[in-house]
């Protein structure tokens, strides 16, 4: 039967021990011829280049020889036996002493052992134990190929952060890498929950403000005392957060700028100033041309007063960043084609704030119906609030007083 790589070194290792104790038993029978025949054996050992276990043996073996020699003598003078009987006493001893190739060598002989070859053949119970990290890629263009070797990225995730969103910002990905997550994320997270927010709200503020964590956390304490010294509870500081994600990373003076802009350019109260900011925060956070495009349309293209201006924002303070061009739309079809006046309009400014085609199908099926009256001072009145904010079904049975079936038949006339 053939045998293996890895068995050959065995073997051979087996065939020179043999010769090891061939060599004790000359050496005991024959002193001096054996000590002769040893050291030519040990020589032609050593320019064999078979295997460097075979010398680490011999030095071994000189050693155990020269004790094992002296133990012999000590014995032959004490007990009388026959030279058969000294014999195998002696060969017992030294098979004892004698290294196998199964035993562990000392520590202190390990520098003297060839290195492993990469090319060694390995058994399948060693191979299946070999465990390999995959490395580290030098770069990507997603940040799901970081998680495995990133603890940050990992209790992120487990805080519910989408990460493919933060991927595509180059400067977010490269800031969530070089972050260790006790060192710099810990205190922002608890920062946030003394804050008010609460654990299912986290991922979703962070994948949106990532950037909270470049910021200096006495930074973010100044800036939430600032707002609590203009009369800010809790409470709206947590709701404005939440809707506003960047409204901490805003300077003190920066906010203060803001509060003061919509205060004087809407002639607001302080109260009406704070409340307005706490419904809206994007307020404090967006750009501030789509406000001042809006008021310019609100008093110049559509003629509102300042005062109904100031009710209207109140009430529904998105109107200020809606679009300008529906703006215009809506004011258009609901003062010229439904005949609703400006004081009306200002009672109900929710309008600006719908979908203008929904506010054109309800007004022509109410048309056809012959119900399409919005002045409160005559009989059959509907109010532009229940025109665009109740659903069809609502709309149909209370103030069209047709079934839906028949509003969805007209639909489709149009």
């Amino acid at each position: 039967m053939a045998l293996s790589a890895q068995q050959i070194p065995r073997w051979l290792n087996s065939i020179k021990l043999r010769s090891f104790i061939n060599a004790t038993q000359l050496t005991e029978h024959f002193p001096r011829p054996g000590r002769a025949l040893f050291h030519g054996f040990s020589a032609r050992a050593q320019i064999s280049s078979d295997n460097c276990f075979l010398q680490w043996g011999f030095q071994t073996y000189r050693t155990s020889s020269t004790r094992n020699s002296s133990q012999s003598a000590d014995l032959s003078r004490q007990e009388s036996s026959s030279s058969q009987s000294t014999l195998l006493s002696s060969e017992s001893e030294q098979s004892e002493k004698m290294p196998s190739s199964d035993a562990k060598l000392p520590l202190q002989e390990l520098d003297d052992l060839p290195p492993l070859s990469p090319l060694q053949l390995v058994s399948e119970e060693e191979a299946i134990q070999i465990t390999a990290a995959p490395p580290v890629p030098p770069a990507s263009h997603t940040l799901r190929d970081y998680v495995d070797h990133s603890e940050t990225l990992q209790k992120l995730v487990l805080l519910g952060v989408d990460l493919s969103k933060i991927e595509k910002h180059s400067d977010a990905a490269n800031l969530l890498l070089r972050l260790d997550f006790e060192k710099d994320i810990k205190q922002i997270l608890l920062f946030l929950k003394d804050l008010g927010l609460e654990d299912n709200q986290l991922g979703t503020f962070l994948t949106k403000n990532y950037a909270i964590f470049s910021e200096d956390l006495e930074n973010l304490k100044i800036r939430v005392a600032y707002l609590q010294s203009k009369n800010f509870s809790k409470a709206d500081i947590t709701q404005m957060v939440r809707n506003a994600p960047f409204l901490l990373n805003f300077s003190v003076e920066r906010l203060d700028n803001r509060l003061g802009f919509f205060q004087k350019e809407l002639e607001l109260s302080v109260k009406k100033t704070r409340d307005l900011v706490v419904r809206l925060p994007r307020l404090l956070t967006g750009s501030l041309e789509p406000v001042k495009e809006n008021m310019k349309v609100y008093r110049l293209e559509l003629g509102f007063k300042c005062n109904e201006i100031q009710h209207m924002i109140t009430k529904i303070p998105k109107i200020l960043t809606a679009n300008k061009r529906k703006l215009t739309e809506t004011f258009d079809y609901v003062h010229n084609v439904m005949s609703v006046p400006h004081h009306i309009i200002v009672k109900f400014p929710q309008v600006f704030n719908s979908r203008l085609f929904k506010v054109k199908e309800r007004h022509m099926f109410l048309t056809y119906l012959g119900r399409a009256q919005y002045d409160p001072a005559k009989p059959n009145y509907i109010s532009l609030d229940k025109l665009v904010s109740v659903p069809d079904e609502v709309f149909c049975k209370e103030i069209a007083r047709a079934s839906v079936k028949d509003f969805q038949q007209f639909l489709k006339t149009l």
